[in-house]
């Protein structure tokens, strides 16, 4: 099974494509989609939608994973953030994918095993989890944790647990 998993963000969004087998879960490619400071908020989003759809178009994935509204303390970068998060999930959900929502404490804890945890411990124990050779970028570690969240919650689900249920 393929995911493809997003940590969004207006400026830097992050992505991963994840391929769990029986032999374990691989990662197939991950990044960060760039937006210039310059670049309007709607051109951003054009942008995130855009790159999305791209990596539904070469990876194939079968579902899609993404990092729930994490708490904000001021309403415009609630806002801004739930915009991004329209992107990508309109870009998912317009290709067909059934998409999850992973709140950020729960994928902390998936990879880490604590929610509390900060950036540099995710992007430590993706490294390795993953068997990564470095550590990925910050918004890109951020989407491969929250597709090891997925994997995880897919196979205790499978195991009779919860069901996984798309937004």
């Amino acid at each position: 099974m393929k995911v493809l998993a997003i940590d969004p963000s207006l400026r830097s969004t992050g992505f991963a494509v994840l391929e769990e087998t029986g032999k374990g879960i691989t990662p197939v490619a991950y990044g960060e989609i760039k937006n210039a400071r310059a670049l309007a908020v709607s051109g951003c989003l054009v942008a995130i939608h855009d790159e999305i759809v791209r990596l539904i178009h070469v990876h194939n994935p079968e579902c899609c994973a993404v990092e729930a509204v994490i708490y904000v303390q001021s309403f415009r970068t609630a806002i801004t953030l739930g915009a991004a998060r329209g992107a990508a999930i309109l870009a998912a959900a317009g290709r067909g994918l059934p998409v999850y929502e992973y709140a950020p404490r729960r994928v902390k804890q998936a990879v880490v095993g604590r929610g509390a945890a900060v950036k540099t411990q995710v992007s430590f124990m993706v490294r390795a989890l993953l068997g990564l050779h470095e550590n990925p970028p910050p918004d890109a570690a951020d989407a491969l944790a929250v597709g090891l969240a997925h994997c995880q919650a897919r196979q205790a689900a499978s195991s009779g647990a919860e069901p996984l249920k798309p937004v």
